[in-house]
Parts: C-alpha cells; structure tokens; sequence
C-alpha cells in the first residue's frame, strides 16, 4: 500500500498471539510488527475475534481454533503461523477461500517426537522401569531372569512416512530393527523409501513388534486403529501415537491391554484434549501404558526451533 508522504509514517504490522512463544521470539517478532500477546487468549473467544480487527498474522498452537467466524472477524489477515505440525484446528478450505496462508512449522519438532517414540519403546519392550517404587520399600522384584525383550532384529511398523517417522526409522535402524511402513500418498521413488520398506496395513499390522502412528486426523484416518485393527496386531506387540488423537480406537486398545492381547502402549493424543476424568477412567489400572499430555514433541529444543521458524516465516511472508 502506498502513502501520501504528508500522512506521516506508516503504521506497523500487528500480529496476535494467542497462545505460549518464548520471551526471544516475542522480542525478534516486537522488533518488526506490532504485537498483540496473551498466551491465554486463545480461551477467550470473545476477545481474541475483537483483537483480530486489523492483525495481519496470528500466532497459533493447538488451543486456538481458525474457522470461517475467525477469519470473518480478520478482514486483513495474510497469514496463520501454526507452531506446530498438525493442522486440525485450522479450516485449511475456510483459510485459501479468505486467501490466508498457513504456514505449519514441519520438521522443526521432529527430533522431540522420534526420540519420545524411542523412549516409549525401550521403555515398554523392556518391561522393567516401574520397579522403583518397590525397591525403595525394600523389596527385590527379581522374579525369574529374563525380563523384557530387546529391540534388536525386531520389526518396527511406521503408519506413515513424513519426516517425525523418518527420524523414527533411522534411530530404529540404528538399534538393529527392521523398518516396515505404510503411507499410500508417497511416491514409491521418493527418497524416504530408502530407510524402510514399504508394505499395506494390514500387512503391517500382523507383522510388527511396535507400532508407531505418524499420520493427520482426517476424515479418511479417523478410528484407522479400530479395534479390529488392534486385534489384528501381533500378540504382545506395541502400540505408540504421537500423531492425533481420534486415529485410535482407545476403548479398544484399553480392552487389548487389559486382555495382554497387545503388551503395551504409549499415548500423547486423544480423542478428547485435555483428557478429562471421564475420558481418563477408560484407561484405569492399567500398567503397560504411558500416557502423557500431548508433549511428546516439547523440548527446550524443539521449542525454539518451532518458535524461530514460525516467526522468520511469519515476518517473511508480511514482507516487514
């Protein structure tokens, strides 16, 4: 836009952020736009659609949801920077119709994820890691002499190929397991193929040790692990999702666990967020499942990877 010079300065671009960005990135992004900050916003529709009158970007996590009655109340916004990977919480359809761009943060996260994905693992074919508490109260719980099993010459099952799940299969790989996946929107000569071997779900599911789901919420992948599904798996198997929830069937896992069908699972996404007393008591007593608050890809590392990527893409695309 052009100015009359005796209008005076121009004013600067305003950007609102709704939810949590580090003090760092807050004062780069404070350098060049204008911003708008309350990392509870995002609770407060009311105020958050008043404050987006005449912002030209947001800053977003998964708390705050972009829809065609945000962008109704954001006639001058460009761009939505997710700080973050998954995009469920933005109408991509509603976003290109108000000629929005989305600007996701891949790959900035993916280490956090694959090595949570690791962790879970080890930590659930070995069996051993909740004897703590039993040692301190002086017991010796070294019953029998074996205990768990090693990853080595395993079968690790990717649902999904992206770059969090390739990160998964090189340090899979690096631990002596076979990498199966299944992605059927990747070309079969894309470079990924070259650290797993490629092969359908129901293949997948029958022959791998662990299961690891790397995929969006789509009306397409949406209850994908059905309890059918789960009941196809290889018996004491493992089941990890770090993607989204709704890809599971939890009840159904829940009752796979319970039976010893499967022996173990890690969880960081559900189907209702936060996870709630009610949606919590599925999963009760259960002691071969990790459950964590949809974090698996917060590290003091990702965090800042996420936040510099966002924000130089952000002010890249205002051209400020």
């Amino acid at each position: 836009m052009t100015r009359d010079p005796g209008d005076g300065p121009p004013t600067r671009a305003r950007v609102v952020v709704p939810e949590f960005l580090p003090d760092e990135h807050l004062g780069i992004l404070g350098r060049r736009v204008e911003v708008t900050y309350d990392p509870d916003l995002y609770a407060d529709r009311p105020r958050l659609l008043a404050e987006l009158g005449d912002a030209r970007a947001i800053l977003i996590r998964n708390r705050t949801r972009i829809d065609a009655e945000l962008l109704g109340a954001a006639p001058d916004l460009e761009v939505v920077g997710r700080l973050g990977v998954g995009l469920d919480n933005i109408d991509l359809a509603a976003a290109s119709g108000a000629g929005v761009r989305v600007i996701p943060a891949y790959g900035a996260n993916a280490v956090s994820v694959a090595e949570y994905v690791m962790a879970a693992m080890l930590i659930l074919t070995r069996g051993i890691f909740s004897m703590t508490e039993s040692m301190v109260a002086g017991q010796w719980p070294r019953q029998g002499h074996a205990f768990g099993r090693e990853l080595q010459g395993k079968t690790l099952g990717l649902v999904g190929l992206g770059s969090i799940a390739r990160e998964v299969a090189a340090r899979a790989s690096g631990f002596g397991m076979r990498v199966i996946a299944h992605d059927p929107y990747l070309p079969g000569d894309d470079q990924g193929w070259s650290g797993a071997d490629r092969t359908g779900l129901d293949d997948l599911l029958v022959t791998a040790d662990v299961i690891s789901i790397h995929i969006p919420l789509t009306n397409e992948t949406s209850g994908l692990i059905s309890g059918a599904a789960i009941n196809r798996m290889k018996t004491g198997a493992v089941l990890i999702n770090t993607s989204r929830g709704g890809i599971v069937d939890e009840i159904a896992l829940a009752d796979a666990l319970r039976s010893g069908l499967i022996a173990g699972a890690a969880l960081d996404v559900f189907a209702t967020e936060p996870l709630g007393p009610g949606p919590a008591s599925v999963f009760a007593g259960l002691g071969n499942l990790i459950l964590t608050p949809h974090v698996a890809g917060n590290t003091h590392e990702s965090v800042d990877r996420v936040a510099r990527t966002i924000v130089d893409a952000v002010l890249d695309a205002l051209a400020v």
